[in-house]
């Protein structure tokens, strides 16, 4: 029996209490005290089992308790640590606090152990509390209680691809066809209840996991026929293969059987909604068309191959076009582009036809994926006290390594176009022309995509004198009065200076 949810009561075990003695020896009538020290409780340690694929054993036993550590002995002996209790779970294996929903640890990946409730500590014999005052106590430390929880536990399959859609549209077939799973197979609705996981051999030691999920209805996002239940299960998974029926043998269209499912996942989880997927049209064996009328999977292939989903015509009964979806020609977009990017939009093709060779992805240009930049606008204007604008040369700085001069034009501006989102900082440059102004200051400018940033610098003259300006007349007449006495004072000296040579 498959289970993918359990509820159970973990506790950690208690210290041992500290013990109370006395040394008792021959001709020692008044030994000190030598009671030892508890032993520390035993922690309830949950451990990843690869041979598990289920929780039905935990609907089975539901209280898991650790050892208690044993209490100190005398003669200083210290007591037994209590053992510690490991729980086994499969890989995938949530474990959340019952009473608050948070998540306590997630048993996947490189998280292989983990100790969930630490066990008690031990108490202190009496021995450790002997002062000069009090040489005899008949106190110890008890022990520290140990922790519980009670603890639900989801399974969330590990698998590298999942197989999605509408029921009984072929998904159990295709897993039992190329895997070595046996999943029940009837033609009714939900036949299949629970993931179904088998391992696809590509020979050579090659091979992947293929989980079947059961099938998905419309609303399953909001849990109708346990949407959340089967969602789940395919978080954890790097690619979907999405099987629909393009004979429609129910009365459903194929192109919006797949439409509907996809609007699920996107309602689900952006990481749901974001995994690669490739189309594998099912029942190609049982398609009946009318003269003129578009085969279904040509209608497939025109609304999704454009969209760099890849469209697969198969049969899993018969196995016909099996092989083609297991290798061959896939069809590789990128989904998330590195911050400051803009998304390569391009749908490039790569053909599988060797195992353990690396086969590399390229767009038309032959150099793979490119990201161009997100990018914007700057604008600097330039204005000044005496009203001259043209010639003032700003620095343009960025955190991404930018560096470069522009000078104004004759209107006091620079524009810079296309330059990268971001933080900027503009700074005026100190030379000739903007010699007799105040600089202001360095002011930041943020980029942002498709649209222009608009710095304002300002200049005002430095504090000179003016022709007209009377502020400072007193000044001016006392400093030009100093200057009228020094020259009649000189024109003195040298006056006299001439009649002595003169009279000798």
């Amino acid at each position: 029996m498959f289970a993918d949810r359990a509820k159970i009561f973990i506790k950690s075990g208690k210290g041992g209490d500290g013990h109370v003695s006395f040394r008792r020896e021959l001709f020692v009538p008044d030994g000190g005290p030598d009671g030892g020290d508890g032993g520390k409780g035993g922690d309830i340690i949950f451990q990843v089992d690869k041979g598990l694929n289920t929780l039905t054993d935990f609907r089975h036993v539901r209280k898991y308790v650790a050892k208690d550590g044993e209490q100190g002995g005398k003669r200083r002996c210290h007591g037994a640590n209590g053992a510690d209790l490991v729980i086994k779970v499969p890989e995938g294996t949530v474990i959340k606090d019952a009473e608050t929903g948070k998540v306590i640890t997630d048993m996947s990946g490189d998280n292989m152990r983990e100790v969930v409730l630490k066990g008690g500590r031990g108490g202190q014999g009496n021995m450790h509390y002997a002062t000069a005052t009090m040489q005899a106590p008949k106190y110890a430390q008890p022990g520290k209680p140990g922790q519980e929880l009670y603890v639900n536990l989801e399974l969330k399959v590990i698998a590298d691809v999942g197989l999605v859609g509408f029921p009984n549209v072929g998904k159990s077939t295709l897993l039992s066809h190329v895997t070595n799973a046996n999943p029940k197979i009837a033609n009714y609705h939900f036949t299949t209840i629970h993931p179904n996981l088998g391992v696809v051999d590509l020979g050579e030691g090659q091979g992947f996991v293929m989980a079947d999920i059961p099938g998905l209805i419309e609303g399953a996002a909001e849990g109708v026929g346990l949407g959340h239940d089967f969602l789940r299960h395919i978080e954890r998974t790097k690619m979907l293969i999405h099987l629909v029926d393009a004979a429609g043998t129910e009365g459903r269209d194929p192109v919006e059987d797949v439409l509907a499912i996809n609007k699920e996942l996107e309602a689900y989880s952006d990481s749901v909604k974001n995994l690669p997927q490739v189309i594998a049209a099912n029942k190609i064996d049982a398609i009946y068309t009318e003269e003129g009328e578009a085969s279904p999977i040509e209608r497939l292939k025109n609304t999704f191959e454009p969209q760099g989903i890849r469209v697969f015509p198969i049969s899993a009964v018969s196995g016909q076009g099996l092989k083609e979806l297991l290798y061959g020609k896939y069809l590789v977009r990128e989904t998330k582009a590195p911050d400051g990017f803009e998304l390569d939009k391009g749908v490039y093709s790569v053909f599988i036809e060797n195992d353990e060779t690396t086969y590399n992805v390229e767009n038309k240009a032959g150099v793979g994926f490119i990201n161009q930049a997100m990018k914007g606008n700057l604008k600097i204007k330039k204005t000044s006290s005496d009203g001259k604008v043209e010639g003032f040369t700003f620095r343009v700085t960025g955190e991404n390594g930018y560096d470069r001069s522009f000078t104004t034009d004759k209107n006091g501006e620079i524009f810079i176009e296309g330059l990268r989102i971001g933080e900027y900082t503009v700074s005026e440059v100190s030379d000739n022309v903007s010699a007799g102004y105040v600089l202001p200051d360095d002011k930041k400018a943020s980029v942002k995509v498709g649209s222009t940033t608009v710095v304002e610098m300002h200049n005002v003259l430095r504090d000179t004198p003016k022709t007209g300006d009377n502020s400072k007349v007193g000044l001016w007449t006392a400093l030009a009065g100093l200057s009228a006495l020094g020259i009649a004072g000189t024109a003195f000296i040298a006056l006299r200076k001439k009649k002595k040579e003169d009279d000798e």
